[in-house]
């Protein structure tokens, strides 16, 4: 009698509820009505509206804890899914979270953070001793090297501070995302949230995954030319003239412009931060910011002349710079498509949008975990520590269903990523687009 007084209703009827004000999702096929709550979403906005009016519940349980499950009971609609099915990849992917959770590997943090803080710590007093009270020019080097390290370290920190409690309680787990992020990296946990989300859920799409969205410096794909609207930004990606002169020499000028690639993000933060937008912790991102901007100058500043300043900056963002390629070998060669995330695909999209880079053991803290790139796409909420030993579990897992596991070595990935580029920029020189004096001056025949 119980089931025979369910209300129920269609996955087609449910796309119907799939912009804000009317934003429903349904998960183990009960639809919930999210539409007043979802700016308040600890995630941000974003995530939802990508993945409105469809079965969201592999991506809910890849970011919630079991304790999230109570918080759904005031959205119910009172509907359910009539034709709700689950895909046996969705099956297995479930077993598979909820054989972790009974392995406790969700809390097994080990104690990465802390070795990494103190790390951080260390470093930090040896940059500031190497540039205040040595003369010399090698010990300013080895200092701005020795800070794009840190950098690159205390990044990871707040990586995984957002992901999960680094912490014993959320205050800390904030607190360390400020100091991490903010204060000793100049660039805002809000702004790395907001578009970190972003890029979780909506892995590789080339109009709502803002890792991808760098045009007109970088194109990952020759549909770009076709100047398709970013939905995460709300404007166009114009291929113009320019983009096309920039793009058709992206595989030069890739590993250069990574040189100084922090220039962007510090201008990004600032943006987000000093806009309209709801900023979440606003004012503790903005006093996080000043913490950097604040001592990162005061540190140049003690250096002897203007060529020395100019060579440490260089140099520190030039180290730090192996980050962000990084971050580029993971996604730049693997699958892209267009449209919005299907909740239905969702290890499915992970695996394909995903490139991991193989190392040994004793590099994972260089790589941050990040070189574990579908294991943590797909279990986000994992520590780091964890993520060696889930990998074969993973790799079973792609095999089973016959979906792509790419590992490549950091030379290979580097090689792909280039030839990635590359074709792309040899299709923009014959792409039609208005031409200027710039593009002609370089590319005179005869």
């Amino acid at each position: 009698m119980e089931v025979e007084n369910k209300k129920y209703i269609t996955s087609e009827e449910l796309k119907g509820h799939n912009k804000p004000g009317d934003l429903w999702i349904s998960i183990q096929g009960k639809v919930y009505n999210v539409s007043d709550w979802a700016k308040e979403h600890p995630g941000g906005e974003v995530p939802l509206l990508n993945l409105a009016g469809q079965d969201v519940t592999d991506a809910f349980i890849a970011y919630h804890p079991g304790t999230a499950w109570k918080h759904l009971d005031p959205f119910f609609t009172g509907y359910h899914l009539r034709d709700f099915k689950v895909s046996e990849v969705s099956k297995d992917y479930r077993k598979l979270v909820s054989e972790f959770v009974k392995m406790g590997l969700f809390e097994k943090k080990e104690h990465v953070t802390l070795f990494t803080l103190a790390s951080v710590s260390i470093m930090f007093a040896i940059v500031v001793y190497g540039t205040v009270m040595c003369t010399s020019v090698w010990a300013h080097l080895a200092s701005a090297l020795l800070l794009g390290l840190l950098w690159m370290q205390s990044t990871y920190v707040g990586h995984d501070s957002g992901h999960y409690e680094v912490m014993t309680t959320p205050g800390y787990n904030k607190l360390a995302q400020i100091l991490c992020g903010n204060c000793m990296t100049g660039i805002s946990i809000a702004w790395w949230k907001w578009t970190h989300n972003a890029h979780h859920i909506s892995c590789n799409s080339l109009d709502h995954d803002p890792d991808l969205q760098h045009m007109p410096v970088f194109a990952v794909s020759t549909r770009f030319f076709n100047s398709i609207k970013s939905c995460f930004y709300g404007r166009k990606l114009e291929f113009d003239s320019l983009s096309r002169f920039l793009i058709s020499y992206q595989h030069l000028t890739f590993y250069p412009i990574l040189c100084v690639a922090r220039v962007n993000l510090y201008l990004q933060t600032l943006l987000l931060l000093f806009s309209r937008r709801k900023v979440p912790d606003r004012a503790f991102n903005l006093m996080g910011i000043l913490v950097f901007w604040i001592w990162f100058p005061l540190l140049i500043s003690c250096l002897p002349n203007w060529g020395e300043r100019v060579m440490f900056v260089m140099t520190s963002f030039a180290a730090c710079s192996v980050q962000h390629l990084q971050f580029c070998l993971n996604h730049f060669a693997a699958d892209v498509y267009e449209g919005p995330p299907n909740g239905n695909d969702w290890f499915q999209k992970q695996a394909s949008g995903t490139l991991d880079i193989s190392c040994s053991s004793w590099m994972d803290w260089f790589f941050g975990g990040l070189q574990f790139q579908l294991e943590h796409h797909l279990f986000p909420r994992l520590p780091r520590a964890q993520l060696r030993k889930v990998s074969p579990l993973v790799i079973d897992l792609c095999k089973k269903h016959n979906l792509p596991y790419r590992s490549l070595t950091f030379v290979e990935a580097n090689i792909r990523t280039l030839k990635t580029l590359r074709t792309a920029a040899l299709q923009a020189r014959t792409h039609p687009t208005p031409q200027n004096l710039l593009w002609e001056a370089f590319n005179t025949h005869g």
